[in-house]
């Protein structure tokens, strides 16, 4: 079967398209923030992002209650937490150490899409992609652990950065939203990818060998078709950037 996803459709301003909203602990962008939480049919703070939630909507609070913060709670600050807690939102300790905050507070948004019975279109996760280069990795890790966590495709945003995790298979990737950056690439993590073929890339694929060491499609470019087929044997991490404003 083949996977079509648009991955920035949720940035779309007309897209009537259901999110779940998923904020870490790194800086937002308040236009970004709004336009996404007004998409949002659960909304979620990983530990520390509830402090960056709590700066980026100063004057407005009371608008944008998440509703649960979850983790455990070394990070977000004791007035934050006293706010939010004040104002009806669930606090979930999630003291695990195995996992990150952002695995964590993505297996209990799971839970409650199922409990709640939700229909969605995608789990849109802002913040991950800054700042130290282990806490990097690890949201990249946090998109493995999801493969067994939801069946719902996750994007992962900040800044003019996205990455979304390929599962074996053949995927269609939607690239003509018209806010799509100039580059994109194809990241073998976790282990080599075997036999790749692509699509409407600048510079694609066949049957090729992605591994570090080897071949790993950085600075590539889309070749003006508007669609992007990727075929591959293992997990394969798609990213790719977003312009300047959106």
């Amino acid at each position: 079967m083949e996977h079509v996803f648009t991955p920035l459709q949720c940035l779309l301003p007309t897209e009537n398209v259901k999110v779940c909203l998923l904020i870490l602990n790194q800086p937002l962008d308040r236009g970004r923030l709004h336009h996404l939480w007004s998409r949002a049919v659960l909304r979620a703070c990983a530990d520390g992002g509830a402090n960056h939630l709590y700066h980026v909507t100063e004057g407005s609070h009371e608008r944008f209650l998440p509703d649960y913060i979850s983790g455990d709670f070394d990070s977000i600050r004791p007035e934050v937490k006293e706010y939010y807690k004040g104002k009806g939102c669930e606090i979930i300790v999630a003291p695990d150490q195995d996992l990150t905050d952002f695995t964590k507070c993505l297996q209990i948004l799971q839970q409650k899409i199922e409990e709640k019975g939700m229909q969605i279109d995608t789990i849109v996760t802002l913040g991950g992609l800054g700042g130290r280069f282990d806490q990097i990795m690890a949201s990249v890790e946090t998109l493995f652990h999801a493969t067994k966590i939801t069946p719902f495709p996750i994007v992962v945003i900040q800044e003019q950065s996205l990455i979304y995790l390929l599962r074996p298979g053949k995927h269609k990737l939607h690239v003509n939203t018209g806010l799509e950056g100039k580059w994109c690439g194809l990241i073998p993590v976790g282990s080599a990818c075997n036999d790749v073929t692509t699509t409407g890339l600048k510079w694609n694929l066949k049957e090729s060998v992605l591994e570090f060491g080897t071949l790993v499609s950085t600075s590539n470019a889309y070749d003006g078709s508007g669609i992007m087929t990727v075929e591959t044997d293992k997990p394969l991490l798609w990213t790719m950037g977003i312009k300047e404003g959106v």
